[in-house]
């Protein structure tokens, strides 16, 4: 299993960016970063596009119409995750601006609770941020004790925020 966060550039730099909290302690061992690119895809990331077990998690209720992929794909079939690691607002963009992610097959979550984050706004009723992104996969897929510890270290980094 891996998980790649295709990482808008801008997130980089912010310090309210959860997804390097993933980059780091167990779940490193699944983790990496992409930096988005409009115009020069990862040559790696689109190889990984064309394999029948990657998907995207990015929810459908986002997707306009003519963007929509065809195929969705579940968490426990999917063994590349790719999860644009940006606000809702580059998030959206990144995936309207790169035709190569309309077509992945969609990965939808099902989380088990509301989000925690709390730190930005225009946040997405339902949506989670790319710390709880990388922490329900790894709880579905079984990897209990990274999960545990993404979710500690998480919970260390909003209490830090406050």
């Amino acid at each position: 299993m891996e998980i790649i966060l295709l990482t808008h550039e801008r997130e980089l730099a912010k310090p309210t960016n959860t997804g390097k909290l993933a980059l780091v302690g167990e779940a490193a061992a699944v983790v990496r970063r992409v930096v988005w690119k409009r115009t020069e895809p990862d040559v790696q990331l689109l190889q990984l596009l064309q394999r029948a077990d990657t998907g995207l998690v990015y929810p459908s209720s986002e997707v306009h119409e003519e963007n929509a992929a065809t195929e969705s794909l579940s968490v426990e079939d999917c063994q590349t995750f790719i999860l644009l690691d940006a606000t809702w607002q580059e998030a959206r963009k990144m995936f309207n601006r790169s035709a190569y992610l309309n077509s992945a097959p969609r990965v939808e979550l099902t989380p088990g609770r509301p989000s925690r984050f709390n730190l930005r706004r225009n946040q997405r009723d339902g949506g989670l941020c790319t710390a709880e992104c990388v922490i329900e996969i790894l709880r579905a897929k079984g990897e209990n004790s990274a999960a545990e510890e993404l979710e500690a270290r998480f919970s260390e980094f909003l209490q830090a925020s406050k």
